[in-house]
């Protein structure tokens, strides 16, 4: 049978027979796959050290004639090693894992799987606030599903103005005008940043980003419950 490769992100794991494992990963080129990894709970398996968790792996696998392949061989390429020397971020990083699994279908847009990739680079680095990278993460899934905010406007179609404050329609998704609103101008410039194309290690070039991912998070998780199953 041909043998196919691509480039994998381990989504999950688990333990089959006495010495396998069905994994599902994530692929910028074959969407989702499960695949079975025969032997590869074995103490000299060659192929376990390609299928960790928060790493990406270049992977040879087989397709099968169902939704399960086998695993053929794998090559680690990126290891995020200093998650895991952080119980916190080690935490985080299953959530967004199981966030993304949850919410992707069989054959996601390759775009799932960079954000994935910038997700993991963010966590590795200790600079980085946690809370910035956990919004940033609900916010570009939000983008991805289509459901951006609108953040030009008010609910009665005029321009947000720095000077005045908002409430926030979730049925919208836009700001509404309230003299004693929750947000001002710089959650709006918060939403503006997570919102666009820019990567955590960017935003955290932005003074005072830390306050405002803390002040906003609330917002961003309000609306992934509602729009992000």
């Amino acid at each position: 049978m041909k043998q196919l490769l691509t480039t994998g992100i381990i989504l999950s794991r688990t333990d089959y027979g006495e010495a396998d494992r069905i994994i599902t990963l994530l692929t910028p080129d074959y969407g989702k796959l499960r695949l079975m990894a025969k032997g590869v709970r074995r103490i000299k398996s060659k192929m376990a050290g390609g299928i960790e968790l928060f790493s990406i792996s270049h992977i040879t696998f087989i397709q099968g004639k169902g939704d399960m392949g086998t695993l053929v061989s794998t090559r680690l390429e990126k290891h995020y090693g200093h998650i895991i020397n952080d119980i916190d971020r080690t935490m985080l990083g299953y959530e967004l894992i199981k966030q993304l699994n949850k919410t992707t279908e069989d054959e996601p847009e390759t775009e799932y799987f960079h954000l994935m990739q910038a997700a993991f680079a963010a966590l590795d680095d200790p600079t980085i606030d946690m809370e910035l990278v956990r919004t940033w993460f609900s916010a570009q899934l939000l983008k991805q599903a289509g459901h951006t905010p609108n953040l030009d406007t008010d609910t009665a179609g005029n321009k947000l103005d720095a000077s005045s404050r908002y409430d926030f329609s979730y049925d919208d998704m836009t700001f509404m005008l309230h003299p004693d609103g929750a947000y001002g101008a710089d959650d709006i410039k918060f939403l503006r940043l997570v919102f666009s194309a820019n990567q955590p290690t960017t935003l955290m070039k932005v003074q005072g980003i830390a306050t405002l991912a803390g002040r906003s998070k609330q917002l961003v998780q309000f609306m992934t419950q509602q729009y992000i199953r």
